[in-house]
């Protein structure tokens, strides 16, 4: 399983760059903007240089088909890395995925995104998606079972030979990233402020404070004894 980062934060991108445990970047406008990219192409320049070869997902911002075409095309061209992130129906409800289509026989990477039923997931791998996002906090508001639907179209998407791979989105906590992974996610695209806590526990802190305590006291009684022995 892989782990991309959710976010357009170069600190915060750098910082776990440095963890060895980044395989990636998803960006859309909201994080772009919450993360202070209001110039989405400079931002997605930067953060696509910072994680090369790793890829970088950027978003079209328009529910016309052919000027999706256009966007992508332009957002392709600003790194090797970066990957065009197409939703699988535009605002109006209309299929997106002759322009997947179009883009991955031109030799772009897409990442098909806002799926959130396994029929979207199997006419995205049928339109050649080189990634399939299930936002699974928003499976999971309406009702539905997450963790089945990534584990059926992990199933599925393997016993057909598809190549696209699951990206699992809209995490909420850690439970998330933990029933994703378990359900057999290929990649989980993860907020920096979950990375931490996924990282974090209060008795492995305990534990490692009584290490180093413990340590301390033998240390001071060795020097103890070498002080007696000088005497």
């Amino acid at each position: 399983m892989e782990i991309f980062l959710d976010s357009a934060n170069l600190r915060e991108i750098e910082k776990w760059l440095a963890q060895g445990v980044v395989d990636g970047v998803t960006t859309n406008p909201s994080v772009l903007l919450k993360d202070g990219g209001f110039d989405m192409e400079e931002r997605a320049r930067q953060v696509a240089a910072l994680v090369n070869p790793r890829p970088v997902s950027v978003e079209v911002t328009t529910n016309d088909l052919e000027e999706m075409l256009t966007q992508a095309r332009t957002l392709a061209a600003w790194a090797p890395n970066i990957v065009i992130k197409i939703p699988v129906i535009n605002e109006h409800g209309a299929p997106c995925l002759g322009v997947v289509k179009t883009l991955t026989q031109e030799g772009i990477k897409v990442n098909l995104t806002a799926c959130l039923s396994f029929g979207q997931l199997v006419l995205g791998a049928k339109a050649g998606a080189t990634y399939i996002s299930i936002f699974a906090g928003r499976v999971s508001d309406e009702g539905g079972d997450a963790p089945l639907l990534i584990g059926q179209s992990a199933d599925w998407l393997r016993e057909w030979g598809y190549p696209s791979r699951i990206i699992v989105g809209s995490i909420r906590g850690v439970i998330d990233i933990q029933q994703a992974a378990i359900a057999g996610a290929h990649i989980i695209t993860i907020p920096p402020q979950l990375l931490d806590k996924m990282a974090d526990h209060k008795y492995t802190r305990d534990t490692v404070r009584g290490f180093v305590q413990d340590a301390r006291k033998a240390l001071e009684r060795v020097e103890e004894l070498r002080a007696q022995a000088r005497r």
